[in-house]
């Protein structure tokens, strides 16, 4: 019968998303952790099937302000991924890697945000990598583009773009503790059903 939709994908499916953002979310937490030269601890990964509604409720609320990192998929796999942090986690990664003292948001400078788009790149790179290495296919990424928004007016691209596919997203959230601090970070996978369903299949899962 195939993935028309969301509403298609049964536990199963679930079940190998899961083992597929643990997986990245651990290889993150590596690269994340050389990086800094800080420990980086991840949980076990919360992934749901939100509306777009839903996960801006999740996340915080339209007006959260974020900084949000959108790659686009292309070769095997098509559609878009989002990594999304706190903007006061933002600036501590920042201070860290960059060894500053920012405090607000508005002292990030352009070199922040270089560093800012590194760390979204290997955050997000991660969950793909292991998305190819357990698929077995070849995915590429956009080069990544941070911005610093109010997380609904961050997602507007991606709400727009999949207005006519669906109303719904995979959002993957996981708890960070880096030198003793906690916090969320959020991956919201977008990919069009053609794509999960492929994904499905090169794993050996029936759809």
């Amino acid at each position: 019968m195939g993935l028309k939709s969301f509403d298609d994908i049964n536990e199963m499916h679930i079940d190998v998303l899961k083992e597929i953002a643990n997986i990245g979310s651990g290889n993150a937490a590596s690269s994340l952790s050389r990086m800094l030269d800080h420990p980086v601890n991840i949980s076990i990964p919360y992934i749901g099937i939100k509306g777009f509604d839903a996960a801006y409720e999740a996340l915080g609320g339209p007006e959260a302000i974020m900084v949000g990192t959108l790659l686009f998929l292309s070769s095997a796999l098509q559609g878009m991924i989002m990594f999304l942090l706190p903007v006061e986690v933002a600036c501590d990664l920042v201070n860290k890697l960059m060894y500053t003292d920012i405090k607000d948001y508005g002292e990030i400078d352009e070199i922040g945000f270089s560093a800012i788009n590194e760390i979204s790149n290997i955050m997000s790179a991660s969950f793909v990598g292991a998305i190819a290495e357990m698929s077995e296919l070849t995915i590429d990424i956009s080069p990544p583009e941070a911005t610093l928004d109010m997380l609904g007016s961050i997602m507007s691209v991606p709400s727009i773009y999949f207005a006519m596919m669906s109303d719904s997203l995979l959002l993957i959230q996981n708890e960070l503790e880096i030198a003793g601090k906690t916090t969320k970070a959020s991956v919201l996978l977008l990919p069009d059903m053609p794509s999960l369903e492929k994904l499905m299949k090169s794993l050996g899962i029936d759809t």
